[in-house]
């Protein structure tokens, strides 16, 4: 075993935890932005016809959300949404995600992830981000600039913007091409074992199971690296 060259992280529940997801409070917020709404649907109603057709589509479902592979971009899904239920907003789509994305889902970073990347900046390990998100790169990478703004993340990839979704093999290549590293180079730690850790694990780089926003480390044989905190991994990596 040797220091990576490169450490690749998930977003969700690794850089920042968001504890609670609230879409009827999101959509409400979109919803204040209603310059016409035909059959005067109420913010519940509208988030239980998205809730309807996420699960047809079989989204965020915990049992198969590694394989759904493909990714629905929340700005086409808002404008399906909304459109189909004779809404129409006085904002852009892409506006409409960050808006939704605030009130149903804010965040804060994990405990010592400020620490742990000032850490990797005095090793001269570098960092990235990969995150199966809906919403665009330009909206996460906002978010995660605002919330830990001394990053030194080299690109930060949405599935959103480039089709695949992990565990799908395609974007992590597309990350070894952007950093020009062979994959025995790079370490890749997120909280999701079939996407995170299965899914680095077959694109050949160095998976690191990441359960410290959940509050307990699983007893899953993982045969993996599993840490409960980013104190523990900046030890494991001292010491190689």
């Amino acid at each position: 075993m040797r220091k990576p060259e490169m450490i690749l992280f998930d977003y969700g529940q690794t850089l920042i935890n968001e504890p609670h997801f609230d879409g009827e409070k999101g959509t409400a917020a979109v919803m204040r932005y209603a310059v016409k709404n035909k059959y005067n649907r109420t913010p519940k109603e509208i988030q239980a016809e998205a809730d309807k057709i996420n699960g047809e589509l079989g989204r965020f479902d915990p049992a198969r959300r590694h394989l759904f592979q493909i990714e629905v971009s929340s700005r086409c899904f808002d404008a399906f949404l909304y459109e189909s239920n004779g809404i129409q907003l006085s904002i852009s789509y892409e506006e409409a995600e960050k808006i939704f994305w605030d009130a149903a889902a804010p965040g804060v970073t994990t405990p010592g992830i400020e620490d742990f990347l000032d850490f990797l900046k005095e090793q001269g390990i570098r960092s990235g981000v990969i995150s199966n998100m809906s919403n665009s790169g330009k909206t996460l990478a906002e978010r995660i600039n605002r919330l830990i703004p001394n990053n030194a993340f080299e690109f930060i990839l949405s599935s959103s913007d480039y089709v695949f979704r992990k565990p799908n093999r395609r974007i992590f290549d597309l990350a070894l091409e952007k950093a020009d590293l062979r994959p025995d180079a790079v370490w890749y730690i997120g909280d999701q074992f079939e996407c995170d850790v299965v899914g680095a694990g077959n694109a050949g780089m160095f998976p690191v199971w990441y359960q410290g926003a959940c509050g307990a480390v699983s007893d899953i044989e993982s045969g993996v690296l599993c840490v409960g905190g980013w104190g523990d991994l900046k030890n494991y990596l001292s010491k190689l």
